[in-house]
C-alpha cells in the first residue's frame, strides 16, 4: 500500500445516539467518501476517549446524547482541539439551537431533516420536491469562522 495514500485518508466521529440514524449516516458517508475512516460514539465520555486516540479531522455532533449535551460536548472539544471541525446535526432546528450552536464553537450546523432530504434527493438522482417550503437546505458555516484565526 502506498503511504501517500494513507497520510491523506480522513478521520471524522460521529457522535449519535440513535441506533438507525447513526448506521444511515455512516453508511451514506463511506458510500460518498469510501476512503474516509468513520468512528462512532454515542455519548460524551466515548467520544472525548476516540478523540484522544483517533485525531479526527471533523466530527459530526448530535445535541441531544446521553449524560453530557453535544453542545457542551462541543465547547469542551473546542477548549482542547480547535482546529478540529464540529458540525452540529440535529433534529431540532431552531434559532436559539443554531445560536447555542455557534456559542459553542460549532463550525457548521445542520439539521437532520435537511440532511435526510439531501441524501433522498441524491440517492434518488432527483430533485427534492418542487414544491417542498424548505427548499433552502444548506449547511449553515459559523459566520465568524475564519476570523478566529487571524495571525497578529
Amino acid at each position: 500500500m502506498n503511504h501517500s495514500t494513507e497520510t491523506h485518508m480522513k478521520r471524522v466521529l460521529i457522535v449519535e445516539d440513535n441506533a438507525f440514524f447513526l448506521q444511515f449516516f455512516r453508511e451514506t458517508l463511506h458510500s460518498r467518501f469510501p476512503s474516509l475512516e468513520i468512528s462512532e460514539a454515542a455519548d460524551g465520555e466515548e467520544a472525548m476517549q476516540k478523540i484522544k486516540a483517533l485525531q479526527p479531522e471533523a466530527i459530526f455532533m448530535d445535541v441531544r446524547l446521553p449524560g453530557e449535551n453535544g453542545l457542551e460536548l462541543t465547547k469542551k472539544i473546542k477548549a482542547q482541539y480547535p482546529d478540529i471541525i464540529v458540525v452540529i446535526v440535529t433534529n431540532y432546528d431552531l434559532p436559539e439551537y443554531r445560536k447555542a450552536a455557534y456559542e459553542s464553537r460549532a463550525d457548521h450546523f445542520i439539521s437532520k431533516d435537511s440532511f435526510l432530504k439531501i441524501i433522498n434527493s441524491i440517492l434518488q438522482t432527483r430533485n427534492i420536491d418542487q414544491d417542498d417550503p424548505n427548499r433552502d437546505i444548506h449547511l449553515e458555516r459559523h459566520p465568524s469562522d475564519s476570523r478566529q484565526k487571524q495571525s497578529e
